[in-house]
């Protein structure tokens, strides 16, 4: 938790002062119990109903104030608390943005939600707690100790024997439930996981009617998280019964020693029930102080994960944010002698070499899990080669920034990623400034003009999260519209026509042969959608087998060969 205490920055005013008005709080709440001694020793025992109303008013008085400074307090520790938790949730997100795609694969995208979401509010709620009780909870168990002392030293130590039993328990307590936190969270991702898996795969899941097999295993995630709550919870349970149970006996103490005291007057009825009253005052500081720490420890937990996140560092930086000047005469793309490996256990790609020139089209074909994907990650960096060089414009992309070799790079992921807003807003992502001229353009090009015309509003039509209120050729067609409103010098086509119909797609590859000085890669399934390029290249188990023209490869490479001959596709394009 103190590695996150950074980012009450900007509301440590608020952090300081409102202890400040707890402190004052518990200060008139101390002072309470020798006014009600008082009031049974000089007025009660006096008949004095005078001092009795006036001690009485003395006492409301104090009461307000205290009420008022306490309200002062919790809103200035509602402020404090809101703010650090949008701090962290600002900072936190921005670190995700900036993690390469390796970080992100290590933890899940279902992990890294529970930690922004869930373990913020947890540490959230743990630093609201901490301001509003860090002064009074100490002063009122330390001042009520002092002033018992001051009335009965002996008496007193039963306040002592208190104390540390229950500093025991709590200790005791804490060691077994801070391990066991951790794992309700991680379960948490588990159910997280299997929710977001269901419903981005609900269709899958109904189309092969799975859906029995889907909601036991989710039972089974929700189950265990229900088991391990329910450990944790009974544990944490203990803090308040076990609590009560020792201070009570401690009340049980001073009463029954205090009566005899009493009897032989060395204590009055007003000095005993002040002891009693502060008692009572240490038992509801407790109890208090044993939720603070049920509430401390599911914070350190989801605190040890969010720190987790922020130890994450890039594997995938830029050496510069100057802008670096390309040879225009060099091959677009060339992959130089390039292996690649997710993990140290096998090689995804290897010993991939080939050149793209500029205006060029380069067709990527092979079976799933060939590596195709994984290849054209490797051009705008999503990944860093393990070896070899991946060059754009004749320098390695690991001398470019960020920024300027991604906006000359156009990708159409094979997953649609359109995001709730209007049809305007996705095309401008690329391009803040482009123009509805331009984006009619690329929505032409893209062959998305014609149902995007018909739509209520034209640009100003609604787009939904992930495009549902689009079918998926639509989604593929306006994601292909969005990747040429930022007019990229290269454009990388990953499998995504894989919705359209033949008519489509073929009007689609000759709009893009149109594009002057237009360098692209098309990765697809269909020998048709790349038979016309320049050049294929072939990949099996993440190596070459064949590189060349569509004849060629049609005659010299096996493999090629088998998957054209499964689509009816000939030598020279024909069926």
């Amino acid at each position: 938790m103190l590695k996150l205490i950074k980012y009450l920055k900007g509301y440590r005013p608020q952090a300081l002062i409102a202890p400040l008005f707890k402190f004052v709080e518990a200060l008139f709440e101390l002072i309470i119990p020798l006014i009600v001694a008082r009031i049974i020793d000089v007025g009660i025992a006096g008949g004095d109903k005078d001092y009795v109303i006036k001690a009485g008013l003395v006492m409301v008085g104090l009461g307000a104030a205290g009420l008022m400074f306490s309200l002062a307090c919790q809103y200035l520790a509602a402020v404090s608390s809101s703010g650090y938790g949008t701090n962290l949730r600002r900072n936190m997100f921005g670190h995700i943005n900036k993690l390469s795609f390796s970080e992100l694969d290590k933890i899940g995208a279902s992990s890294l939600l529970t930690r922004i979401t869930s373990d913020v509010n947890q540490t959230q709620q743990a630093v609201a707690m901490f301001i509003r009780l860090i002064t009074r909870v100490p002063f009122i168990v330390i001042g009520s100790a002092v002033m018992a002392f001051m009335i009965n030293a002996k008496l007193a130590l039963v306040f002592v024997a208190g104390a540390v039993v229950i500093s025991v328990i709590l200790f005791l307590i804490m060691r077994y439930t801070i391990p066991s936190y951790r794992k309700v969270q991680q379960k948490l991702d588990r159910v997280n996981e299997l929710t977001e898996e269901n419903l981005t795969g609900a269709r899958v899941v109904r189309a092969f009617s799975k859906q029995e097999e889907e909601e036991r295993d989710f039972a089974a995630a929700t189950d265990s998280l229900t088991k391990t709550s329910e450990r944790v919870g009974r544990l944490s349970a203990l803090l308040n019964p076990l609590t009560y149970v020792v201070i009570n006996i401690c009340v049980i103490a001073v009463i029954y020693f205090g009566g005899y005291k009493v009897f032989d007057g060395v204590l009055t009825q007003g000095e005993l029930i002040a002891l009693v009253n502060y008692l009572s005052q240490i038992l509801l500081a407790l109890v208090v102080f044993a939720n603070l720490i049920v509430t401390f420890t599911k914070a350190s937990a989801s605190a040890s994960r969010i720190n987790e996140v922020f130890a994450l560092s890039a594997s995938v930086t830029e050496k510069t944010d100057t802008v670096v000047i390309g040879d225009d005469n060099a091959p677009e793309v060339e992959f130089d002698n390039v292996s690649f490996s997710y993990n140290a256990d096998r090689l995804s790609l290897k010993n991939i070499s080939f050149s793209l020139p500029r205006g060029k089209r380069l067709g990527i074909i092979g079976a799933t899990g060939s590596g195709k994907s994984t290849l054209i990650n490797l051009i705008p960096r999503f990944y860093d080669t393990t070896e070899g060089a991946v060059r754009y414009k004749g320098i390695d992309v690991r001398e470019y920034p960020f920024a300027q070799l991604r906006s000359q790079v156009g990708i159409v992921a094979q997953k649609t990623g359109l995001f709730s807003g209007t049809v305007r807003e996705n095309m401008q992502m690329g391009n803040k400034n482009i123009d509805d001229e331009k984006i009619t353009e690329a929505l032409k090009k893209a062959q998305a003009y014609d149902f995007v015309s018909k739509l209520d509003g034209y640009l100003d039509a609604h787009v939904e999260a992930g495009g549902k209120n689009f079918s998926g050729g639509q989604r593929q067609r306006l994601t292909i519209a969005r990747a040429l409103a930022k007019e990229p010098s290269l454009l990388i086509l990953d499998d995504s026509s894989s919705a359209l119909d033949t008519l489509t797609d073929k009007r689609l590859r000759t709009a893009l042969e149109e594009l002057p000085n237009l360098t692209t890669i098309i990765v697809s399934q269909r020998c048709g959608s790349i038979k016309d390029a320049d050049a294929i290249l072939v990949l099996e188990d993440g190596e070459t087998v064949g590189y060349g023209t569509h004849d060629t490869l049609y005659g010299d490479c096996e493999v090629y060969r088998e998957i054209c001959q499964s689509q009816g596709v000939g030598k020279g394009g024909g069926k």
